[in-house]
């Protein structure tokens, strides 16, 4: 065999490795064998990158590496559609006498978010959330040098599409802010677990090979629409501390504004826990292998 052949006999046989490829979604890559960072995608054969450490078992592929300037766009950009696709139902509602509703705020909720993170996803990741951010951080799927960045990009999109908002909807702007009509407790707990539910369901699209990560935006977007459905009415259904900050700079109403700056990351913490401690191992994911029997 010629060192051609051979060469690419080699090759084939590393392109079938199961193990081998990385697991890619919007959201994350994550592979069994190597502890990845967020947001990386894996190309053809090449060289690690080195301003990303990981442990690893295979060493020969290139992680394309988007600049950080394009991240910082996507995470402002897809910020600004969800905060103002989320906020404009509620300011439409208000302004029409309540022509859209409930169902349609939440629609339009979930809409702005799946499609976020269906346009944004292969670029930053899609968090636009500073609470997935931290989360995703605290356990290890994303860098926290690059944490500062996402949050800066997050807060700038949230308070651009508030002040969009206001000089389309004006005077009706006050609309999009979300405020409790519950006790305080309440609010917190409220906007806590319809967070937990949120980042449960962020982290088991992005971060676990055996989830449909095809599927995250969908996935996320119908989790945020049952959350408004569920909390709308009593918190507006915040669960992103930029979606609740934003309209709250554009209309001066800073009204219980420190309930949805704790709870919404506290709930995310927590979601991201709770999935990883019954997130499957990979002995546990191999079927079992049924013992045959032999009677008379």
């Amino acid at each position: 065999m010629t060192n051609e052949e051979r060469e690419r006999s080699e090759e084939k046989s590393r392109e079938g490795t199961p193990h081998a490829h990385s697991f890619v979604t919007g959201m994350v890559t994550h592979s069994p064998e190597r502890e990845g960072n967020l947001n990386l995608q894996i190309s053809a054969p090449g060289r690690i990158n080195p301003s990303f450490s990981f442990n690893s078992k295979f060493s020969d592929f290139k992680i394309v590496d988007i600049s950080l300037r394009k991240k910082f766009t996507a995470e402002l950009v897809g910020t600004f559609i969800i905060v103002f696709g989320g906020a404009a139902a509620p300011i439409v509602n208000q302004k029409y006498e309540g022509v859209e509703g409930l169902l349609g705020s939440a629609a339009a909720a979930g809409l702005a978010v799946m499609i976020a993170v269906l346009s944004t996803g292969h670029i930053s990741g899609a968090h636009l959330n500073p609470s997935v951010t931290l989360a995703f951080a605290i356990f290890r799927h994303f860098p926290w040098i690059q944490v500062p960045v996402y949050l800066a990009a997050q807060v700038s999109g949230a308070i651009s599409a508030a002040f969009a908002l206001k000089r389309v909807f004006q005077p009706f702007q006050s609309g999009g802010v979300t405020t409790p009509s519950i006790d305080s407790a309440d609010a917190f707990l409220l906007e806590f677990l319809v967070t937990f539910f949120l980042m449960f369901v962020i982290t088991a699209v992005a971060t676990d090979t055996r989830a449909v990560g095809e599927l995250a935006g969908i996935a996320i977007g119908g989790t945020v629409a049952l959350d408004v459905l569920v909390a709308g009415p009593s918190t507006g259904a915040s669960m992103n501390p930029v979606r609740t900050l934003g309209p709250a700079i554009a209309t001066g109403n800073f009204d219980h504004l420190w309930i949805y700056l704790l709870a919404p990351p506290a709930g995310a913490v927590v979601g991201a826990a709770a999935y990883t401690i019954i997130k499957l191992t990979e002995e546990e994911s191999q079927p079992r292998r049924q013992t045959r029997t032999f009677g008379r």
